[in-house]
């Protein structure tokens, strides 16, 4: 029987969505989970609603939930992280309204830009804290994080630990499903082959099946993106234009498997200081972040009741997240396929070393096993590793604790550097330091 410990467990969603899938596999439905959460009280929550979909589900599977770290991680076969360091309040405010003075506006700042620098540097020492624990109690668990900024906190992993880390993400998947929809394609005839970083990876093949063919879908794709650009659905109420994945297309010729919105902030050509035309151009949604997290702030306390109330249905349906189906492969040596985020060791040839990518992997008895994908095509390389010179100065600067790499950072940030001057970057840079004070390594603020 596998032990499986959530830590932030107290994202209680995302760790229904993940609990469901493991019960929904009859072979897991034993198993040993752990919750783990420094906020006891959403970690009561995430208890209860993992006891009733337990109980929806028919499980024999021991529960138990704690807020102590290590203790919930002594003998784990498996560990899922998914927290978020600072919350909304105070660290995502910080990471958007300080910008704003400085004319530097977002879209979801959780990977890139100078709101994924800040968000790296507060939660990659609480992860190698995190991988640390396992060393210690745990050393053979493999860890599946879902943590952003992904490349960076993967990439702090690999440089410093021996603990076995897979960066997990929805992007590829969820991105295949809507291409798919745009050119009324059922996404189960789809075969694909996407590579890159998180974030940005692109489609290098999307094709579909016909009898014993393999046909290329990249011109029905192309001919979708000469007409209007569709619309993502967010919430109900919410949805959001794809015009900026289009637009990449057009000029690349390859998809990107990142949203628009987050897209849009990765690189210096679509939020431009006093280039309204292009915010209005490419309907980009400054703030969609902090707006998302106000709409969940504000429906929390509804949703937690709806969650714990036992007279109504819950909802017990699948995700689109890997995590379950990895943990499954292992346990029953069964072959399967995802796209993970791992070092670089000779998988992208053009990209660097150690570095950390997102490609093609097998999983199955022996373990998880990433494909080599060769050479990217030079131009994507190219736009690549400008993401990737953020991500390496950042982990650089943690885990040599060099302090000047953060500024060193926010000057070769795509978007950053095409705002604002040096002399912004470093004092926008000191100012969000010192805000974040109480949350970064001393000798960081």
């Amino acid at each position: 029987m596998a032990k499986i410990v959530f830590v932030g467990a107290g994202s209680t969603v995302f760790a229904k969505n993940l609990l469901t899938d493991i019960f929904l596999i009859p072979e897991l439905r034993d198993s040993e989970i752990v919750l783990q959460d420094i906020d006891k009280d959403r970690l009561s929550t995430s208890m209860t609603v993992a006891q009733r979909i337990r109980g929806e589900l028919k499980s024999n599977s021991v529960i138990t939930c704690t807020d102590d770290q290590k203790k919930a991680l002594i003998n784990a076969n498996y560990v899922i992280s998914m927290f978020q360091i600072g919350g909304y309040k105070p660290s995502t405010v910080i990471d958007f309204e300080i910008p704003k003075k400085y004319g530097l506006r977002q879209t979801i700042g959780d990977t890139l830009g100078i709101g994924g620098i800040m968000r790296g540097i507060r939660t990659i020492p609480v992860m190698l804290d995190l991988v640390s624990d396992m060393e210690s109690v745990c050393p053979d668990a493999l860890l599946l994080n879902y943590v952003n900024p992904m490349a960076m906190l993967c990439w702090a992993v690999a440089e410093s630990s021996n603990i076995q880390t897979i960066g997990l993400c929805h992007s590829v998947q969820q991105t295949a499903s809507q291409i798919a929809e745009d050119i009324g394609v059922p996404v189960k005839d789809v075969e694909y082959v996407a590579a890159g970083i998180n974030h940005m990876s692109f489609f290098l093949e999307f094709k579909r099946r016909d009898s014993n063919n393999m046909v290329d879908l990249y011109p029905k794709i192309k001919q979708r993106g000469n007409l209007q650009a569709p619309y993502r659905k967010i919430t109900e109420a919410n949805a959001l234009s794809d015009a900026v994945r289009y637009e990449v297309l057009k000029k690349t010729g390859y998809f990107v498997t990142e949203s628009s919105e987050h897209f849009a902030e990765y690189v210096p050509w679509f939020i431009k200081n006093g280039r309204e035309e292009l915010i209005r151009q490419y309907e980009i949604p400054l703030d969609e972040y902090p707006r998302r997290c106000e709409e969940q702030i504000q429906n929390w306390e509804q949703q937690r009741l709806d969650l714990e109330d036992t007279t109504k249905e819950l909802q017990v349906l699948p995700s689109m997240e890997y995590g379950a189906g990895i943990i499954h492969s292992i346990e029953t040596n069964t072959l399967r396929q995802f796209n993970g985020n791992v070092s670089n060791q000779g998988l992208i040839s053009n990209l660097p070393s150690g570095c950390c990518v997102e490609v093609p992997c097998m999983v199955d008895g022996s373990g998880v096993r990433p494909v080599s994908i060769g050479k990217l095509p030079l131009h994507l390389a190219a736009l690549i590793q400008t993401n990737i010179n953020v991500q390496s100065l950042v982990v650089e600067a943690i885990l040599t604790g060099n302090r000047d790499h953060i500024f060193h950072a926010a000057m070769l940030d795509p978007h950053t550097s095409s705002d604002l001057s040096l002399e912004q970057i470093w004092s926008l840079v000191e100012e969000m330091l010192s805000a974040h004070a109480d949350m970064i390594p001393v000798e960081l603020r």
